[in-house]
């Protein structure tokens, strides 16, 4: 394990793990604070869960439509302040691919008010939203339905690849687009964010087709798990210890050996908050920029990174 992939807060030590562990953050100084610290981020953690679900339900109504890319040249690294140029300063032409963001179960583009807003002001000039419908009825028709999507964005900006951003189940139809459907073709990398990759206990509780495939062995997660050679996108798995849908919440890691995938641990993100937590939205900026790599045939069990 590169060490190197280690992201920890000042004040903070990464503990290394055994490999298939997840790497856990622990702060300096007595153990006794642990249970304190903990529990605060808990407390924090479901503070903010509450609040921006409360926030999200008023913004649902205006993210019924799907957004049109309109590429703002204002949002450019040359006239960004230095931490943005930073941001790009080993690839500056990075700021101009296209980030295609798409949102989860019984949701709209909404979800992504903050972070859509909070990647431009970071220097990416392209950034636009996803819309699928409500009576989804699986997972492969919106995959299929993405990549017509995003064959479209690339007709209308010139570019040959973009970006992806999943929320949850928008994360597992982008994963099936560029491991099934040959969308690594087109997907620069893709992040993924509370998506149930290993299925969640949750889905036993609907019966529907779509909630069906979400169940840990589902004939889709079967298939999700079949070799892939040579798919070109790297993908990045954000998760929470504290995500309430995922169970258990290592089901939000992406372990496929054929993948170059970085799981990635945040302490104390509800799941409908990782969109909006300032810790996520840097990980993705820095991911999306090019910051974050995966060397080729990395074995996704022995790498976890830990954001505190």
């Amino acid at each position: 394990m590169d060490t190197s992939d280690l992201v920890a807060a000042p004040g903070w030590h990464a503990t290394l793990p055994t490999a298939g562990s997840d790497v856990p953050a622990t702060p300096t100084g007595a153990r006794g604070g642990l249970r304190s610290l903990l529990s605060a981020t808990l407390v924090t953690g479901g503070l903010t869960e509450l609040a921006w679900v409360g926030a999200h339900a008023l913004l649902y109504p205006l993210g019924a439509r799907t957004e049109q890319l309109r590429p703002d040249g204002r949002y450019r690294p040359g006239v960004q302040p230095p931490a943005v140029r930073a941001l790009f300063a080993d690839d500056p032409l990075a700021a101009r691919i296209p980030v295609v963001l798409v949102h989860g179960l019984v949701d709209n583009r909404s979800v992504f008010t903050v972070m859509r807003r909070s990647l431009r002001r970071r220097g990416f000039a392209q950034v636009c939203t996803w819309n699928y419908s409500p009576l989804l009825r699986d997972v492969e028709s919106a995959a299929a339905a993405l990549g017509a999507h995003i064959e479209e964005i690339c007709q209308e900006t010139g570019h040959e690849r973009v970006h992806v951003v999943g929320h949850s189940l928008g994360g597992l139809v982008a994963r099936y687009l560029v491991q099934r459907l040959g969308g690594d073709r087109r997907v620069e990398s893709l992040v993924t964010l509370g998506t149930p990759h290993g299925g969640t206990l949750w889905a036993h509780m609907l019966p529907t087709s779509l909630v069906r495939q979400l169940r840990p062995g589902s004939r889709l997660l079967r298939e999700l798990a079949e070799p892939a050679p040579g798919c070109r996108t790297p993908v990045t798995a954000v998760y929470s210890d504290m995500d309430q849908m995922l169970v258990p919440s290592r089901v939000g890691r992406c372990d496929h050996p054929d993948l170059q995938v970085r799981n990635v641990l945040v302490r104390g993100v509800g799941h409908m908050s990782l969109p909006i937590h300032r810790a996520v939205v840097d990980e993705v900026a820095a991911t999306l920029a090019g910051r974050r790599t995966v060397p080729a045939g990395n074995h996704p069990a022995s790498d976890s990174t830990a954001v505190a």
